[in-house]
């Protein structure tokens, strides 16, 4: 199987899972002899320009129930976390050359005391295996006991001759559940023939630098990787190659089996060829391609996946326990940008299934200009159960808990009263679709005559009939397909929103906003991804939902409720609407006031 995920603008999120046989239809085709081909390729040089963190947090959105600080400032570039058994927090810091351990004193989720525990130039890959630190620089890795007072003894040199870094040279390392050490190392260039056979693998060795050998190969850049709790089996995330478009090649989720290759740097994505390198010797691209395997899921170009681990604490919902999460640092060569941003995988069963955004907001846009407020490199479990996430830009280490707030035993949409309880609807039908709390009303009332009715439908589910579980938050959570008729003359887009008016505390609930879909647009398929601008259709843009992630939320009612209805409802504007990146409904609302055109609505019904 193969999971397959849409590109989307800032993104890849959710996501596809489909045989073998349907993944290759979605492949281009391919010339016979990709030699021949006489292609001019794309490319975008386009870093966003850094803005001050100071505001930072307030943007940042995140799963409801999720809480998001700082556990640390002023670390200059922090870069790979690990966390000891004491609970003592260890980051590298490459560009100082150094390991700083912080402690978190008094348990407020802050960083009381920082301290140097070791000095080495261009330190960056940690491990930590029991009482032991394994480190890596580019050409080197080290060992040290971890002393009773958290401060490192002295360095064992064990191994000085890992391959020359060239273009990628921030080795990451981790002792596998064999009790044997994983090395990753980069390629020394974009795309080429290596004249290491240790460049761009994954490294197998003894704990002590002995039986060292090529474990996988054909991993352009595998800085994120982790083994899955349960299988103990090797997952990591794939950089891909540069300059061959905006869309090409997608960052790669690996599963990492001993002896096989990955493709790099002739073939890539699901079997295609890179054009601009040949196989040694007679081999033919056909040929390499057969040798290799392909991903088994493929998440936006240029992204720049970091550092991967599995959740195993208790603090999260039980839902996250056993997937596995990633941090994206962001593109430098594509538009528009992409990464900026922390990514889960959900496993079942030892297996991925699907991606999602999880953290967001490190990124914004002001009309056509981007901006970034951090870039994203190291992600640890906390001995809590927190995340720790590192923004080496910044200097910073942001601490990601759960805390359920007012929201702990609620799920998303779930009615409550004033003291938290569920409640129960009876009459669902005692809001009227023309209730105040729905946006489509709440604009009538603020246009000059009252706009025309808009047919919208969903192929998926009659008008006020059950919408399949499919896209309940608790089936595959993916967005409906959905259709409406042409907007009338001097339509210049679309907004589409989905709210659930059967919440009784501060309703509706937002399930769902988009908005300058193009104005020759009628129709959505399922499955858009949870991002903040789509490639296509190219422009649109989400909102974030009440949940505060962006993008789709599914119906979630809770159990013993009557079925909640909900409101799908697209309206035709005489504008396009220039608001921030990933705006709440009440921006959204604002900017829509005076330019609609025309609004229709679309009820389904929903119970667990």
């Amino acid at each position: 199987m193969k999971m397959i995920f849409p590109i989307a603008g800032l993104s890849g999120a959710l996501i596809f899972f489909l045989t073998t046989t349907q993944a290759a239809e979605l492949v281009s085709e391919q010339l016979q002899d990709p030699k021949a081909a006489d292609v001019v390729v794309v490319g975008h040089v386009l870093e966003p320009k850094k803005l001050p963190a100071k505001d930072l947090l307030q943007n940042i959105a995140l799963p409801r129930g999720f809480e998001i600080n700082v556990f640390a400032e002023g670390l200059v570039n922090p870069r790979m976390i690990a966390v000891a058994e004491s609970g003592a927090v260890y980051v590298t810091r490459r560009d100082v050359g150094d390991v700083i351990k912080l402690v978190d004193l008094n348990n407020d989720g802050a960083a009381d005391k920082k301290e140097v525990v070791a000095n080495r130039p261009g330190m960056h890959g940690i491990a930590i295996d029991k009482n032991t630190v394994y480190l890596a620089t580019v050409n080197d890795l080290y060992k040290a006991p971890i002393l009773a007072d958290g401060k490192f003894g002295t360095l064992e040199h064990f191994v000085d001759d890992l391959p020359d870094g060239g273009q990628h040279p921030n080795r990451t390392l981790a002792v596998g559940p064999d009790e044997k050490l994983y090395v990753s190392v980069g390629s020394t260039c974009n795309a080429c023939d290596e004249t290491n056979p240790e460049s761009a693998t994954m490294l197998q060795m003894n704990k002590d630098g002995t039986k060292r050998k090529i474990f996988a190969s054909g991993l352009r850049n595998t800085i994120g990787f982790d083994f899955e709790p349960t299988t103990g089996e090797l997952w990591g995330m794939d950089h891909g190659i540069d300059w061959l478009g905006d869309n090409e090649q997608h960052e790669e989720l690996n599963h990492i089996v001993e002896g096989k290759q990955y493709g790099w740097p002739y073939v890539y994505d699901d079997g295609k060829f890179n054009p601009q390198d040949e196989p040694p010797g007679d081999i033919s691209l056909q040929e390499w391609a057969a040798r290799s395997l392909n991903p088994i899921g493929y998440y936006t170009p240029h992204a720049a996946p970091m550092q991967m681990t599995f959740y195993t604490g208790n603090q999260f919902p039980s839902d996250y326990k056993g997937d596995a999460f990633f941090a994206l640092r962001g593109s430098w060569n594509r538009k528009p940008p992409a990464g900026y941003e922390v990514a889960r995988v959900h496993f079942e069963g030892g297996k991925p299934i699907k991606f999602e955004a999880f953290v967001q907001g490190f990124l914004t846009r002001e009309g056509d200009r981007w901006f970034h407020h951090g870039r994203l490199a190291g992600l640890a479990q906390a001995r809590d159960g927190s995340l720790l996430l590192s923004d080496d830009t910044n200097g910073v280490i942001y601490r990601i808990a759960y805390t359920g707030a007012s929201t702990a035993n609620r799920s998303p949409g779930a009615p409550t009263n004033s003291n938290g309880a569920n409640i129960r609807i009876s009459n669902i039908d005692s809001i009227t679709p023309d209730d105040p709390h729905l946006a489509g009303i709440s604009l009538k009332l603020l246009e000059a005559g009252n706009p025309r009715a808009l047919a919208l439908v969903s192929p998926a589910f009659g008008e006020g009939r059950m919408i399949p579980k499919l896209y309940a938050a608790k089936g595959e959570n993916i967005s409906p397909p959905l259709k409406w008729e042409n907007g009338p003359i001097g339509t210049k887009s679309y907004v589409i929103l989905m709210e659930d008016p059967d919440v009784r505390e501060n309703p509706p609930f937002v399930h769902w906003s988009l908005f300058n879909l193009p104005p020759n647009l009628t129709e959505l398929p399922p499955g858009i991804p949870p991002v903040p601008e789509l490639l296509k259709p190219k422009g649109a843009q989400q909102g974030k939902n009440d949940f505060g992630s962006i993008g789709y939320v599914g119906p979630n009612p809770p159990q013993g409720d009557a079925p909640h209805r909900y409101f799908f409802q697209v309206f035709s504007l005489d504008t396009k609407l220039n608001l921030p990146v990933a705006p709440t409904r009440e921006e959204l609302i604002a900017a829509m006031r005076g330019h609609v055109l025309s609004t229709g609505y679309y009820v389904g019904l929903y119970d667990q």
